[in-house]
């Protein structure tokens, strides 16, 4: 009798699936259908040197300080819909100028789709270069926009004639600029940049994620173009769990905006947490130092194994290539020896034989630089 049980729930499992498949095909919008989700590796008890973290956690007597704070918080109530004394703590942060407005995200995902939801519409385009930030192509596409993507040069840097008849043909809506740029890590020219915000008619949102290592904004320039936004995040600054992103810019933007983000998305606990971090910000800044002089070094590092071509960063990651054809080897090889990076091979023609590091902690750093030089003297015998 189970035997037969068994075969009835598998046949019915099976009616079941193909109910639904067509179901799905049904009402699944054919784009999305198309389209492979967006997955994050499970590290396991690998060492993280793929995803742009701060690798630094708090002091102990920092943690039960705000662990004081977390136990006062009425997590029976909704938060402040508009996080206001947050808002206030990150204009003082970071310099905002006292006429923008800033709009708060759950990480800059959220951010950029509400943008992309709200300027939504039959062949409306979305622009950016060639690689960059992965999730503007993305989002576009679950939002019902166009993605266009402009190849950068071989030096990573704007292709300014491909990027103005873009611009001239697509009309696009939104262009973003990652700045610095990921995967690259490098800035794109400061003039070029301010060209394409002077012949767009669309919005040209410059998405500073790295800002905290980087010490070079857009922020100054709002007040100069109205079709410009900044937008940051503070994952890389060392509060990734928080998933907090801001967007600043004129008020009648970010109004159209505000009726599109969800309401209470910012939660009390990151709400809290956040102004308690920013008035904490010595700490964070010493670790961004740490970061910067730790990614310099492993610049240097890199570029001394033969073989090995690593580019310059103003972020916390460095993009490095490979000997021909060996960047799925080092990426596995690294991967089994207990250390977990990001392959760019197939992400981009201009990206072969590319892999991507974080910078760690000097541990990290170390172990990493050890084993990557160990694959490379290997495989170049």
């Amino acid at each position: 009798m189970a035997r037969l049980d068994t075969k009835l729930d598998s046949q019915l499992d099976s009616l079941l699936d193909s109910l639904v498949k067509r179901k799905v095909t049904q009402w699944i919008r054919s784009d999305i259908r198309a389209l492979s989700a967006y997955t994050v590796p499970d590290p396991g008890k690998l060492i993280k040197l793929d995803a742009m973290e701060n690798p630094y956690t708090w002091p102990d007597e920092l943690v039960t300080e705000w662990l004081e704070i977390l136990k006062h918080i009425p997590v029976n109530r909704y938060p402040d819909p508009n996080a206001n004394d947050l808002k206030a703590a990150l204009r003082s942060n970071m310099n905002v100028p006292s006429n923008m407005d800033l709009m708060l995200g759950n990480g800059s995902d959220e951010i950029i789709q509400i943008i992309l939801m709200a300027v939504s519409g039959t062949d409306r385009v979305v622009l950016s270069p060639q690689p960059s930030f992965v999730m503007y192509n993305l989002i576009a596409t679950y939002a019902g926009l166009k993605y266009v993507g402009v190849p950068i040069t071989n030096n990573f840097e704007l292709d300014m004639d491909a990027m103005k008849q873009a611009v001239k043909q697509h009309r696009p809506a939104v262009i973003f600029f990652a700045y610095p740029n990921n995967p690259t890590g490098n800035f794109f020219k400061r003039q070029d940049i301010l060209e394409i915000l002077e012949i767009s008619d669309g919005l040209v949102v410059i998405d500073e994620a790295y800002h905290a290592f980087a010490n070079c904004s857009f922020l100054e320039d709002l007040n100069e173009y109205d079709n410009l936004l900044v937008m940051r995040t503070l994952s890389k600054m060392g509060l990734a769990g928080l998933r907090l992103g801001l967007l600043a810019g004129h008020k009648k933007w970010l109004s159209e905006f505000n009726k599109i983000r969800l309401p209470y998305n910012i939660n009390a606990l990151t709400q809290k947490s956040t102004e308690f971090a920013l008035n904490h910000g010595a700490i964070f800044s010493e670790q961004t130092r740490n970061i910067c002089n730790d990614r310099d070094q492993m610049f240097d590092k890199l570029n001394k194994i033969e073989g090995i071509t690593a580019y310059p960063s103003s972020a916390n990651f460095i993009l490095f290539r490979t000997p021909k054809g060996q960047s799925n080897i080092v990426f596995e090889t690294l991967k089994s020896k207990g250390i977990l990076i990001k392959n760019l091979g197939s992400a981009d023609k201009l990206l072969s034989d590319c892999l991507r590091v974080t910078i760690g902690t000097p541990e990290e750093n170390k172990r990493f630089l050890g084993v990557l030089s160990g694959i490379i003297w290997t495989h170049t015998l």
